[in-house]
């Protein structure tokens, strides 16, 4: 495995597989939308469930993937992006940091 180099810890990019996941999810959802339905008119929703289903997987899982490749692990990394981009804007900080230090 490629190791990140983002600190001293044995880390590996997985941002790959959940890239391969999504791929696999959206060409089995396409697939099967193309298809279209054959059977019983009772499992009609079951299958309209299931592709749904595997549309939005994928979505989440190219979401995961992208997060993971440009180096966003934590929610603390998101947290640091926002105050970096704000800053960037030239729009004043946040006032809920200080909020969550007082508790």
């Amino acid at each position: 495995m490629v190791e990140n180099g983002s600190g001293g810890g044995n880390e590996t990019q997985w941002w790959w597989w959940w890239a391969m996941a999504s791929m696999a999810q959206l060409g089995w959802g396409v697939s099967a939308y193309k298809r279209g339905y054959a059977g019983d008119s009772r499992l009609m929703p079951l299958k309209a469930f299931a592709v749904a289903s595997l549309f939005l997987g994928s979505a989440a899982s190219a979401s995961i993937a992208s997060l993971q490749a440009s180096g966003i692990h934590k929610v603390q990394d998101f947290v640091d992006l926002g105050a970096n981009i704000r800053t960037g804007i030239g729009a004043p900080p946040r006032v809920a940091k200080e909020k969550a230090d007082d508790r």
